[in-house]
């Protein structure tokens, strides 16, 4: 008998096409919540990032007819703070990203019971788990710009000490630090939807992610990989035509290149490029985050045995409004994990799951 499918995908250990076909129609039934939040953080940074962007080429500007080297020390300052400011609001929409992909796992644990979920109601579900999703996100980031200063330290220590020979000590430290910090990033990419459906702590998230992908690195790292090359390669075909057709624009605006048209029709051009990249911006964004809550939800049904904590759901309709997968959705078991506790618990079996070894992953 074939496992039920009562939404988005069957209720079994998924396959790589199950968890795309899922995704998409997890943002098509819910795309006010979904499109719509990854819609205002891709708007806010790409206007920051626009904004940014036209300064510093202002600054540039002044740079080039800059009379004296007084001059050019003075405007330098104001073209660090810019190039500053671009590392900053990248560290800002990395750190909305990571609060947003926890937020979205809502919509994505719902649409698996066939129940869709409007913008308001996908906040409201979160909003008690932000402060712990913040923190988490905060963690995550601030190691992330840890460690790429560390690597960045000690490359530049070793350069100016030993000279251009510190290349063949450097290049292989780098690459072997980026895959470290792959590994790492991998490890703890499902943190933020556990902190929020799982109903733990920052600590205890980080660590259940840790032992959610265990065995299932490089299936993870793979679908991962697969899709992320999908979005982009879908992402820079959309952008062909907008390439092309603000370069007609460009040149229609501007027929006659004098500094004043000139720069009326680059700025008209920057701004239609954003929008489109705004828009393609947010749809995949949702898509691959979808795809990152489809890949947990298969963790815990491998590992968990949360597909049968699904179909009793499904039977009884408890929880409506809720988030499936959490406490309250299991009724409140005493199996259930609590923070502090181990993942799993000292015997090697996870809290809840039947006697016997785990299920492969």
């Amino acid at each position: 008998m074939a496992p039920p499918k009562p939404g988005i995908i069957p209720l079994r250990p998924l396959q790589f096409g199950e968890i795309l076909d899922g995704a998409f129609q997890t943002i098509r039934r819910n795309a006010a919540a979904m499109v719509g939040s990854a819609l205002i953080v891709q708007a806010v940074s790409q206007a920051l990032l626009g904004v940014v962007s036209v300064a510093m080429l202002q600054t540039a500007q002044s740079l080039e007819s800059a009379q004296s080297q007084t001059e050019l020390n003075v405007l330098m300052g104001p073209l660090f703070g810019l190039m500053g400011g671009i590392m900053g609001i990248t560290v800002l929409t990395g750190f909305l990203g990571a609060v947003l992909q926890g937020v979205l796992v809502v919509p994505v644990s719902r649409s698996v019971l066939d129940r869709r979920t409007g913008f308001k109601q996908m906040w409201k579900l979160a909003a008690r788990r932000l402060p712990r999703l913040l923190g988490v996100a905060a963690l995550l980031t601030l190691t992330s710009l840890l460690a790429l200063a560390a690597a960045a330290g000690i490359a530049v220590a070793l350069l100016m000490s030993m000279g251009p020979v510190a290349l063949g000590i450097v290049i292989p430290l780098w690459l072997g630090a980026f895959a470290a910090y792959l590994w790492i990033a991998v490890k703890l990419m499902f943190a933020p939807a556990v902190v929020v459906v799982e109903r733990v702590g920052i600590y205890e998230g980080l660590l259940r992610s840790w032992q959610l992908t265990k065995n299932s690195w490089w299936r993870i790292f793979g679908i991962t990989l697969v899709v992320a090359l999908m979005v982009g390669v879908i992402a820079n075909i959309v952008q062909i035509p907008v390439t092309l057709a603000t370069g007609g624009i460009g040149s229609f605006v501007s027929p006659h290149p004098d500094p004043s048209s000139t720069g009326s029709a680059l700025l008209l051009t920057t701004v239609i490029s954003t929008v489109v990249g705004v828009l393609v911006g947010s749809v995949t964004f949702a898509f691959q985050t979808s795809v990152s809550a489809l890949i947990y939800m298969d963790l815990r049904m491998r590992r968990d045995g949360l597909d049968v904590d699904l179909m009793r759901l499904m039977e009884t309709g408890g929880d409506a409004h809720g988030v499936p997968g959490t406490p309250a959705a299991r009724g409140g078991s005493a199996a259930w994990p609590q923070p502090g506790s181990s993942w799993p618990s000292p015997g090697g079996q996870m809290p809840g799951a039947p006697q016997g070894p785990w299920p492969p992953a």
